[in-house]
Order: C-alpha cells, then structure tokens, then sequence
C-alpha cells in the first residue's frame, strides 16, 4: 500500500511524533533547568543545526558561534517555549535569526566548502564526483540570498513542510512557496547544465 506525508501511521511519521514529544518532555526539563536534559537536547539539535548552518554560511566560526549562540537562547529561554510549534521549529527559528544576524555582520568573501570524506563505500571515482556535485550545489547556494537558502535548506535537507519553514522563517505560507520557486530557478540558472537538470 502506497503511503503519504499524511499517513500518521506509517513509521516514519510515528517516529517524528514520538520525537517531538519527548523534545517537549526534554524542554520542560531544561525550563526546570536540569543540565542533563539540556545534555541530551544539545547532543540532538547540535548536528541538525550544523547541516542547517553550514548550508547557509560555508564559513565555520560563523556556523560554530550560530549554533553556541541558539542553543545558549534554548538554556536561557525553554521556559518561554509556548507549544504553538514544535520545539524544532522553535529551535530552528531562534538559529535562523541569529544566522541572519551574523551574516549581515560578515562583510569578507565564503571560504571554500570542505569536501565530505564518502562513507558509503564508494570507489575515488564516484566519491569525487560527488564530492564535486556537493560542492557546486554549496557553492551555487552562497550565491543566492540568505532567504532563498534557508527555504531550500530547510526543505531538502531537513524535510521540512512549508508550514513549517513559515514558522522559522516568520513569514507567511505563500511567501514561502515564492522563495522556493524564485531560488530553485536562480540555481538553475548559476548551475546552468551541470545540476540544473535536477531542480
């Protein structure tokens, strides 16, 4: 039987149901200040940030201080967490932000993208060619502005809904559907032949 997005029993959605709540379980406890359940919400949201951040800035003190600095707001601020979102979005919302914020400060050029190692066992071949897919998308991507990087980010690297990338991104629905539509065709037009095909 062919499942959808909105089929709240296939696994995968069991799985993300049971995930927010114990992230709801995890940030009524840091909101109590118990250092062992923020232990475990940062070991959680430290690489998910990371991808979301590195996607958005290919310089790594700025990644680094985004991700030190939302997860200090989570410590400081989880007792103000108010449960009209899932605490990802909320989390999310406060890291894009502040991304915005020190990439509005950064005035010098984007360091070159690091190549990823393949861990899929895969031949030189075809793990420098897809070193080399990456990073023309990363690149591509520093190109456009950062509103048209978070849509895209958020949506194929974190799965996320466009209800949900609204709520992080503080805009409504359909502004989101015309940031993605905008940013597909803007790298389409920078990647023009090698990975355009696929956007």
């Amino acid at each position: 039987m062919l499942r959808t997005p909105l089929d709240h029993d296939a696994p995968e959605n069991r799985h993300r149901q049971a995930s927010d709540a114990e992230d709801v379980r995890l940030i009524g406890r840091v909101a109590a200040r118990d250092l062992v359940a923020f232990e475990r919400l940062y070991r959680c949201y430290r690489p998910r940030l990371r991808r979301f951040l590195e996607r958005m800035s290919a310089r790594p003190a700025v990644v680094d201080e985004v991700v030190n600095d939302t997860l200090l707001v989570v410590w400081n601020r989880a007792a103000a967490f108010n449960h009209t979102s899932k605490v990802s979005t909320w989390v999310f919302a406060i890291a894009y932000r502040k991304v915005l914020k020190a990439l509005s400060r950064e005035a010098a050029p984007a360091e070159e993208p690091d190549e990823d190692i393949a861990a899929d066992g895969s031949g030189p071949e075809q793990s420098t060619a897809g070193a080399e897919t990456r990073n023309a998308l990363l690149q591509a991507m520093q190109d456009l502005s950062a509103e048209h990087r978070a849509v895209l980010n958020l949506t194929y690297y974190h799965g996320m809904g466009y209800r949900e990338i609204a709520a992080i991104v503080d805009c409504p629905v359909d502004t989101v559907k015309t940031r993605m539509f905008h940013a597909r065709r803007r790298l389409r037009a920078i990647l023009s032949g090698t990975l355009g095909d696929w956007l």
